[in-house]
């Protein structure tokens, strides 16, 4: 079972992904809805894996999975983007992300993800 910390701006998602994460037997142990909360969330609650959303006010995901790999270069963080946003996934994976999942998503993708990650 791994500890999951969900980033996403919008309140639905962040919903929708921890009912997909709880029903595969992980545990949902944060939620942040910038990416500024997210990297602080991290360094307190030091999850298995982080879902990010690119697409944030203040700070996107791309900055706070920057972030978040100076704390930890280790960190397992999957991308979470809208279609076309090729160009900002690249920018991710090179950036360290281990993986993106295009939204909308399904369960067998998620599953399929943390299957291969963890």
């Amino acid at each position: 079972m791994a500890k999951v910390l969900i980033t996403d701006d919008a309140a639905f998602m962040r919903m929708q992904l921890k009912d997909i994460i709880s029903k595969l037997g992980h545990e949902v142990i944060g939620e942040a809805d910038t990416g500024q909360v997210s990297v602080e969330k991290y360094k307190e609650l030091k999850p298995d894996l982080v879902t990010m959303d690119i697409t944030m006010p203040e700070m996107d995901g791309i900055e706070a999975l920057r972030e978040i790999k100076k704390v930890d270069p280790n960190a397992t963080v999957i991308m979470c983007s809208a279609m076309g946003q090729q160009g900002m996934v690249v920018e991710a994976i090179q950036a360290g992300a281990k993986d993106f999942i295009v939204k909308p998503f399904t369960a067998e993708r998620i599953e399929e993800t943390f299957n291969k990650l963890l």
